[in-house]
């Protein structure tokens, strides 16, 4: 995880989504543990409970569980489960305003597709 953090979102907002891209992206698997509240917040210069927030809103989705006494882990199913909400929210929200500005600027959807820039030698 890098530091960079914006200031139009709440920071453990921030955290949850860089774990969360951690899953998706392979590098935490289910049943891996989540490093430590007070790791992260020490690394990050973080206020633990900043941490602490973010670990609770991924336990309140059903991603991480807590161990009582030795810590958060990845649930089973995890990824699949976010791959699913993740791809459902792209195309409920992203998708229809890049297709409109594909659209906008005439650009063919086949050819961006096949990644073939317009007037580009075939």
């Amino acid at each position: 995880m890098t530091s960079g953090w914006n200031d139009n979102t709440p920071i453990y907002l921030q955290l949850k989504d860089r774990v969360i891209g951690m899953m998706l992206d392979g590098v935490l698997k289910a049943g891996d543990a989540l490093p430590s509240v007070r790791q992260v917040a020490a690394e990050y210069q973080l206020n633990p409970i900043t941490v602490s927030r973010a670990y609770q809103e991924l336990v309140d989705d059903h991603l991480v569980e807590k161990r009582r006494g030795i810590g958060m882990y990845v649930t089973e199913g995890a990824s699949e489960k976010l791959l699913a909400s993740e791809r459902e929210r792209f195309l409920r929200e992203e998708w229809p305003a890049l297709l409109e500005r594909i659209r906008r600027l005439g650009l063919d959807l086949d050819l961006l597709l096949r990644g073939t820039q317009p007037g580009a030698a075939q």
